[in-house]
């Protein structure tokens, strides 16, 4: 089995979309995108700088549309149709889980980007209520991590693996935990813009929930997990409420990993902006082929392992 992941907040770096404006018909999707995003996603994911496309307002449409433009690369205009006749399991990273929604056909292009743009703006408005940041710890027990990450009065909002933890609260938080870490640990602030899955993201929950009865929602064509505990969403209207949901609670991505290992998935494909699910595969799932899509140059390797996965249900390899 093949896993096809969407990276979170954070993998963004500037002018990573300009490679893709390369390829015919991406300058018009990126239009279509920004139009239902109501930002400029094509001067954000070329000439924007870093700090500007920090900004969760602008960072979570931008890494939603630059998984759609390489997942049409990889698979063509119909990306659940192209996904349902192979065997194939989607997860995203946090904001990447919208992404993965519109990938199995549970919710429209234009549905995910309506949703990301109320999520990305109303978790900006969390986060500027109150000054909160994220933490990222690598390395030591893990047990002595969380009791750490209480200790300092944050929260586990990102269990990645056994050996990353983000943890997210206040600065002043984040500042304890970075003075005092935990044994055989490193702690490294991460370039976000709020204690994102915790209570302090709460006034975009409710905002989401008001959002919910305009969209459509369809069973997903193939199976896609949920953050919350790496399970198979039952139906389409269960994957919507994970996604509201998951604005203020933890990202269990260490439980998604356990669920791709035990459904037999032996290869994993990261779309843009790639990197950081793949890192963490080859850690946490032994034996994984994996392919980072960064820019259109990786597509050839992508496509290989796709045909090589698809050839194996087919039983010709």
């Amino acid at each position: 089995m093949l896993a096809i992941v969407c990276p979170g907040q954070g993998s963004q770096s500037p002018g990573f979309l300009s490679p893709w404006l390369e390829r015919p018909g991406v300058q018009e999707q990126l239009a279509t995108l920004s139009d239902a995003a109501g930002i400029d996603l094509l001067a954000h994911g070329t000439t924007s700088d870093a700090e500007t496309i920090k900004d969760t307002a602008v960072a979570q449409p931008l890494i939603v549309a630059a998984g759609l433009i390489t997942a049409q690369a990889l698979l063509g205009a119909d990306i659940a149709g192209a996904l349902a006749s192979k065997s194939v399991v989607i997860a995203g990273h946090s904001v990447g889980e919208i992404t993965a929604a519109a990938l199995t056909g549970t919710l429209s292009n234009a549905d995910a980007m309506a949703f990301v743009r109320e999520r990305a703006n109303r978790m900006a408005d969390a986060a500027a209520a109150t000054p909160t940041g994220m933490a990222a710890v690598v390395g030591g027990d893990p047990d002595e991590v969380l009791a750490a990450i209480a200790a300092a009065g944050l929260t586990p909002a990102n269990m990645n693996s056994k050996g990353q933890t983000v943890a997210a609260g206040t600065l002043e938080q984040i500042a304890a935990l970075v003075a005092a870490p935990p044994a055989k640990a490193r702690v490294i602030p991460l370039q976000v813009a709020g204690a994102f899955h915790t209570h302090h993201m709460a006034p975009a929950v409710s905002a989401l929930e008001a959002l919910a009865p305009s969209l459509t929602t369809h069973a997903p064509k193939v199976p896609l997990l949920s953050n919350y505990d790496g399970a198979v969403v039952p139906s389409g209207e269960a994957a919507l409420e994970s996604l509201i949901a998951q604005v203020s609670r933890p990202v269990r991505w260490d439980l998604c990993m356990e669920t791709m290992s035990a459904m037999g998935v032996t290869g994993l494909i990261e779309l843009a902006p790639a990197g950081t699910l793949t890192g963490l595969a080859k850690r946490g799932m032994s034996g994984i082929a994996t392919v980072a899509v960064k820019t259109p140059d990786d597509l050839q390797a992508a496509q290989e392992l796709l045909a090589a996965h698809s050839s194996l249900e087919a039983g010709t390899l």
